[in-house]
Formats: C-alpha cells, sequence, structure tokens
C-alpha cells in the first residue's frame, strides 16, 4: 500500500502518518474511497478540508456509510467546517433514507450557523454567571468541566472550539486572578481530639487530597464520547430496558485477568475507568475475568482489589465472569441455533494454516464450517458433558472469512478445560473465552463505556458483531494508548520468569514495576494517580522515560514526608574541647519551612558520627565539606566544627576524627553543612538500622526486550545493594510512633522518609513492629527501602 503514501501527503497529512495510513489494512481503502469521491487523487486539497476527510474515513459507522459520498461533497463545498459538524453529520445520516432532506441535514449538522466572537463571550458569560458560586469555590480545577459544559450549550453546539477555549479562560482570569497556591493539590486536615500536647510532640503529618483526575475525561476524544442512551441499538427496547436498569448513569468497569499481580499499566486503566465514572457522577465495577481456571489463583484476586482500593477507588460492586456461565453458554445455544457457530475438530496449526498461515495467504472455510445445526448442538452439549479429550473440539463464531480485520476470522468461543475452577468447582468443563465473553457480560452488567487500551481496537468491530448475532444490548467500546515506561517488563509471563528463576525475590520485589512491587518501594498512591493525570488521555500509544515517573514521586514525597538524619557509612568524630557527659539538645523540624508539620528533639554530644563522602583528607578550593584544619557546619547544631586531628588503624583506615566544636566567641558562618548522628546510647542514640535497600534499575537499557540473547541478558548485576550498619537519629523512634497513632501501623511501606542529603525511604515488610509498644521497644529488626533518590545537580554532588 506504499503506493498510497503520496496521495495521502497531498490531502496534508504528514508523511509518517500517512505511512501509519497506508499500513492500515482497515484504514488505507476507506481514506482512499473518501479521496476519489472528493476528485482530489491527482490535486490533493488544503490541510483543513484534508483533515475533514480524514475523520470521516476512519470514523464512519456502518449504517452511515451509504451516505458517504454525500457527506464528503458537504466537506468540499465548504458546508462542514469542523470536526463536530462531520460527527455530527455521520450521526445523522445513519437512520436517514434516501434522498437526505437538505434542511434538516443543515440544521443537524449545523450547516451555515456562523458564531461570532461576541455570541462566544456572552454565551461563556451566561455559563460563568449561572455556574458563578461552584467556579469560585473550586476555581481553575473545574475549568475542564466548564470547557466541556459551554461546548455542549445549545448557543454554543457550532462556535470555534480553540475561541471558546480561549475566551473560556480569559473569563476565568478575570473572575479568580492568576492561578496560585489555592490551585494547587490542596491538603486536608484531618480531624483530632482536642488535647492539651506535650513540650515536645509533633502535630500530625497533613495529608494530600487524592488527585482531581476529572479534568482529564473533559478534554480531548474522550471527552466526546456519547451520554448515556446515545449507543444505537440493534432493537430500540434493548435501549429502553437498559436506561431503565441505570437510570441513564455511566456505568464502566475494570475487567482484569485474575492471573498475575497488575503493573504500572495497570494504574492507567484503573484510573481511566474508575476516574470517567467518577467524574460523571456514575459507577465502575470491579469485574474479574476469570474464565481460564488454569492460570487463576486466590492470591491474585486479593492482590487485585487490595490495589484497587489502595490507588483510592471503591467498586460499585464486585463480579465475576463465573457469575454469568449459564448465561453465556444459553447464548452459545442461541447462535449455534442462528447457524452462526460451529463446533470445530481442526488443531492450532490447522486453524492457522485455514487463516492464511504464516505468509498471509488466502483464508480459507475448514470442513466443518457448514456443519448442519442440530449435529453442532450435539455435539456442543457433548463438549458440556466432558465426553471431548481438551484440544479434541471447539465452539467457533461464524464471522466474515473475507473481512481484513483477523477478529473475523471465526474467532473460538468455547474450549473444554477439566481444570477445576476457583469459584464454580467441576460444575463446568468448557470455558467460554476472551473473545466470547468480555462483550456480553459488559451487556449483562449494562455498561455504558468499554474502556480498553488500543491493543483491542480491532476487537471492536467484532465486539460489536456478537451482541447484536445474539440481541442483547450494545456497549460502546473506546480505546485509549496503553501506559508502557522504559526499562520495565510488562508482560506476566517475563515476570513470572524473572520471579521463577530467583532474579527477583518475588512479585513484589521493589525493582519491579509491579504495583505491589512499587509499592513496597515506598512510592505513594497519591504520586501514581498524579503521574498518570499528568499524561492525559489519549489514542496515542506513550512510553514514558521512567525518569518522569520518579520525578513525580520526587515531587510528592518531597512535599509531605518528615525529614531525619540517617548515616550510610559513618565515621566517628570526636570533640576534643568538652566533657564526656556533655549534650545538647538541638530541635530538628520535620521538614524546613513548614512548622505546621511539627519538629522534634535530638541530642547533640561529645562524640557523633558523619558520612565518610562528607570527609576529604586532601582538601581543595570546589570542596566545602570537612578536611583536616577546615571548618564545616552541623544541620540543626548552633556552631561548627573543625577538624584538628585524623587517627587510622595499622591498614591506614580511618578510624576517627578530632575536631573542635567554635562554642566560643565569633565565628565565621560555614560554606556548607553536613549531617550526622549522635553518639549517646544513654538516650538511645544512635539507631542502628539493620538493612538500608539501595534499589537501582533492574535493567541496563531503557528496552531490556532489545538487548542481545533478551531481556535476562540485560539485567543489571548491580540493581540492589544492601547497606549494613547505618546509623538513624532517635528522632526516628518519635516518627514512627507518630505514623503508628495515625495508621494504626498497618501498610508499613506507608511510613516514608527523607533521609537528609541522601534519597527517600520507606519501611519495608520485614521491619518487626509491636504496635502496642512505643519508642525504640515497639522496634526489632528496622529495614528499609530506598523509594527514590534525591535530585541533586552535578555541582551539589562534587560539592
Amino acid at each position: 500500500m506504499e503506493e498510497l503514501v503520496p496521495i495521502f501527503v497531498k490531502i496534508g497529512l504528514s508523511e509518517q502518518k500517512a505511512k501509519d495510513t497506508a499500513k492500515n489494512k482497515k484504514l488505507a481503502p476507506s481514506l482512499e474511497a473518501v479521496i476519489d469521491e472528493a476528485k482530489v487523487r491527482d490535486t490533493g486539497c488544503d490541510k483543513e478540508a484534508g483533515n475533514l476527510l480524514y475523520q470521516l474515513a476512519s470514523t464512519i459507522t456502518k449504517d452511515a456509510l451509504k451516505h458517504r459520498a454525500y457527506i464528503v461533497g458537504k466537506i468540499m463545498s465548504g458546508d462542514l467546517k469542523s470536526a463536530d459538524q462531520v460527527s455530527a453529520a455521520i450521526k445523522y445520516v445513519e437512520d436517514c433514507p434516501e434522498p437526505i432532506p437538505t434542511d434538516a441535514f443543515n440544521e443537524a449538522a449545523g450547516v451555515g450557523i456562523v458564531i461570532t466572537p461576541e455570541q462566544i463571550k456572552t454565551g461563556v458569560a451566561e455559563y460563568i454567571n449561572a455556574n458563578k458560586e461552584n467556579i469560585v469555590e473550586n476555581r481553575y480545577r473545574v475549568l475542564g468541566p466548564s470547557l466541556a459544559n459551554t461546548r455542549k450549550s445549545s448557543a454554543l453546539r457550532w462556535a470555534d472550539g480553540v475561541a471558546v477555549k480561549n475566551e473560556l479562560e480569559a473569563q476565568f482570569l478575570a473572575l479568580l486572578g492568576p492561578k496560585d497556591e489555592r490551585d494547587a493539590p490542596q491538603k486536608k486536615k484531618k480531624k483530632e481530639k482536642k488535647e492539651a500536647p506535650a513540650a515536645n510532640q509533633k502535630k500530625k503529618v497533613e495529608e494530600e487530597k487524592p488527585v482531581n483526575l476529572s479534568n482529564m475525561f473533559f478534554e480531548g476524544e474522550i471527552s466526546k464520547l456519547h451520554k448515556p442512551g446515545g449507543n444505537k441499538q440493534i432493537k430500540p427496547e434493548l435501549m429502553e430496558e437498559h436506561l431503565k436498569t441505570t437510570g441513564g448513569k455511566v456505568v464502566t468497569r475494570f475487567p482484569p485477568e485474575p492471573n498475575g499481580y497488575l503493573h504500572i499499566g495497570h494504574a492507567k486503566a484503573i484510573n481511566v475507568n474508575f476516574g470517567y465514572g467518577k467524574a460523571h457522577n456514575g459507577v465502575t465495577y470491579l469485574r474479574y475475568d476469570d474464565t481460564n481456571p488454569e492460570a487463576e489463583e486466590e492470591k491474585y484476586f486479593l492482590s487485585i482489589l487490595e490495589t484497587v482500593q489502595w490507588l483510592g477507588f471503591e467498586p460499585f460492586k464486585i463480579t465475576y465472569s463465573s457469575d454469568y456461565f449459564q448465561e453465556l453458554y444459553e447464548l452459545a445455544v442461541k447462535l449455534i441455533k442462528k447457524g452462526l457457530a460451529y463446533t470445530c475438530q481442526c488443531t492450532g496449526e490447522e486453524i492457522h494454516a485455514h487463516r492464511g498461515g504464516d505468509d498471509g495467504g488466502a483464508r480459507t472455510a475448514c470442513v466443518h464450517r457448514d456443519r448442519p445445526i442440530e449435529e453442532t448442538l450435539e455435539q456442543f452439549q457433548k463438549m458440556k458433558e466432558g465426553r471431548y479429550k481438551e484440544g479434541e473440539t471447539t465452539l467457533r463464531m461464524k464471522m466474515d472469512l473475507e473481512n481484513g480485520n483477523p477478529q473475523f476470522w471465526d474467532l473460538i468461543a468455547y474450549r473444554v478445560l477439566f481444570t477445576p475452577h476457583h469459584r464454580t468447582g467441576s460444575e463446568w468443563c468448557i470455558y467460554p473465552t476472551y473473545d466470547f465473553t468480555h462483550c456480553l457480560v459488559d451487556s449483562f452488567e449494562n455498561i455504558t463505556h468499554s474502556l480498553c487500551t488500543t491493543e483491542f481496537r480491532q476487537s471492536r468491530e467484532s465486539y460489536y458483531w456478537l451482541v447484536d448475532a445474539v440481541e442483547v444490548y450494545k456497549p460502546v467500546q473506546w480505546e485509549y494508548g496503553r501506559l508502557n515506561v522504559t526499562g520495565t517488563i510488562m508482560s506476566k509471563r517475563k515476570i513470572l520468569k524473572l520471579v521463577n528463576e530467583k532474579h527477583v525475590h518475588g512479585w513484589d520485589d521493589p525493582r519491579m514495576y509491579t504495583l505491589v512491587g512499587i509499592r513496597r518501594r515506598g512510592v505513594p498512591p497519591e504520586a501514581i494517580n498524579s503521574f498518570v493525570l499528568e499524561l492525559g488521555v489519549t489514542t496515542a500509544k506513550s512510553t514514558i522515560d521512567v525518569t518522569r515517573f520518579d520525578a513525580k514521586v520526587r515531587d510528592y514525597l518531597d512535599k509531605t514526608v518528615p525529614r531525619t538524619m540517617v548515616i550510610m557509612d559513618p565515621i566517628k568524630v570526636t570533640l576534643e574541647n568538652i566533657t564526656d557527659d556533655y549534650v545538647e539538645w538541638v530541635t530538628a523540624p520535620n521538614m524546613p519551612r513548614k512548622p505546621e508539620m511539627g519538629e522534634y528533639k535530638i541530642p547533640f554530644s561529645k562524640v557523633f558520627y558523619i558520612d565518610s563522602s562528607d570527609f576529604r583528607e586532601v582538601d581543595s578550593k570546589d570542596y566545602y565539606r570537612l578536611a583536616p584544619g577546615k571548618t564545616v557546619g552541623l544541620l540543626h547544631v548552633p556552631r561548627p566544627v573543625r577538624c584538628v586531628d585524623v587517627k587510622k588503624d595499622s591498614n591506614g583506615k580511618i578510624t576517627e576524627l578530632v575536631c573542635r566544636y567554635e562554642n566560643e566567641g565569633e565565628f565565621k558562618k560555614p560554606k556548607t553543612y553536613i549531617h550526622w548522628v549522635a553518639e549517646a546510647p544513654q538516650l538511645g542514640s544512635p539507631v542502628k538500622l539493620d538493612e538500608v535497600r539501595l534499589y537501582e534499575p533492574l535493567f541496563n537499557h531503557s528496552n531490556p526486550d532489545a538487548a542481545p540473547g533478551g531481556f535476562l541478558n540485560d539485567i543489571n548485576k548491580d540493581s540492589l545493594t544492601i547497606v549494613k550498619g547505618a546509623l538513624a537519629s532517635v528522632g526516628i523512634y518519635d516518627q514512627i510512633s507518630d505514623w503508628v497513632k495515625k495508621t494504626g501501623g498497618k501498610n508499613k511501606e506507608s511510613m516514608r522518609w527523607q533521609f537528609v542529603r541522601t534519597g527517600y525511604f520507606s519501611l519495608d515488610y520485614d521491619t518487626e513492629l509491636d504496635v502496642t509498644k512505643e519508642g525504640k521497644d515497639a522496634l526489632g529488626k528496622i529495614i528499609v527501602n530506598r523509594t527514590v533518590t534525591l535530585k541533586e545537580d552535578s555541582a551539589k554532588q562534587s560539592s
């Protein structure tokens, strides 16, 4: 189809889009036909008209196809000037007889209607006045929904979208003023009982509100999806019954297969399905697609629900495809009786050959395709009774082998499996396939918007074919681009290989981008939702650099977690000019410049520890930390210290630094401050951390699958470093106690910190914690995971 590329370029498509379109076996012939009907194959046309022709070719429905040439004529004559008008035209002609009534068509498609800038200004002003109280209260958070609503008003239905957007933004600005801190994610205080606080009691950390995802559903293509009741049915009474059941609500579903743990890509699917329902005051099912008993385990069911709730969403109902096994079986029988399904004894290899084989040759019907209905019913009954072996017989749908879409090549509807099902036991030995089950269960549950990723685009037509074939309510399927992140593996099969071959410690290994792994690493659910919000919902496939995800996590943690000081590689420091029993209490904030997050006190003593990276024996002009004869500040300590001597063991290793505390007279403010931890055993300091687990990327390259020999050859052998002997400030006890009071000590990974000048960390599940006790008595073994590194520039790293 390469010969079509220059033709498509002539109507204004970019070179790359023309190439992609030419490769699309369904869209390419449709666009070619539209171009021929427009008579612009040789001459081309302006880009505006070309975009509308492309839209027509890519979105025209089967019912509107007979009137395509009419719509083409309207585009080329200039009657249809916008994408909205083309969409309205397609919808109008679906039920239109020949000849098309011109006046009615023009009215339905907004032909000849010109909305002036003054009318746009007036229409926007009317909307803002009618919704002023809500806009003033919620400010710019309702800008997206407001744009969608103004576009739907009759006065602005045919106005230029960009002009409406600009005017709305201008009037928001005039009413509210510029965006400020009120328009950033808001903070929500938890109600606390009023009681007299202890002198050193800290205020509880405030939590950010969950990210408002609603705006993403009022922008772009997803904002143009139909309202409940707007999707045409094969029988009008099907829609009547649907609306009676739903009350006109939006109904969506999240339908995972319970054969593995969810990964980062599912976070987008969860947000899209639950978010769309919530944005439109609708409901969302969590439906387990449990039609493959060979791969499903109870632990996956439990983890999926827990993950959905962890991300902040609550299902309207929890259902299972297996709830509908009887109804699905009855519809399979109905399909057979209509002559639209047949039992088939072909092997997998034979089916592949009939579909054109590896060379994509001609498709042919197998000898079983025209089997009599009664014989198919008899054999299907035998399948149900377990009288065929696994793989011996299947039930296939009689679809359209001539269709260029592989999803019409007589898909398998049922197969024989003797594996007991986790819910139905051995009641069934035939199980429906995804292609048979998915659309029908969507129908049973009255789903209004079946939202899925673009790899299911070709399934849309077969989805509609099946529900119409058995004459049940037809939902609308719409596809969005799936989320991929560089440097990760998403395939369940490959993840299982990593787990089984012990390259990682399990599905929840913090190096994995399973959601249980990300959670164990300490990534907050709010940061994941914010990451998805930032990406939006488009039909484009997106592979996002993992550094962008890390940046979102880092940004969230920076604003929400307390600070504490931890020394990873300690060097002992002794102050020669103060007494052995010297203790000075200093105050450290949970977060600088945020007094509302509270503070805690820590001891400063004669002996303390600094990190080995903060000392050099050989000084230089561009080095500002501690060196012989040099002064440095200690965080939160009022006066600096100066190194006067270095002690080493017989191997030349530094064992101790001798310093002076400049606690008398005037002193020059140090150029830099370093972190430290006191040696004061009588006060519980330091706190020894049994393990600090430092995680790096699991793979060496952004695309592990592209590595020579496959992804297993790309594993980073240094992806985990375990530090033993790290020392923490005694303030960590207070922070953990405060967290236990707030959470009950559940979900250990939610105890997060910034280890000052080191990174962001969280408690690991292996930490031993007794919530019935307080302070150091509550903790046994302490293990922390690095969630993400600090963002520091190269100058700071070298200073």
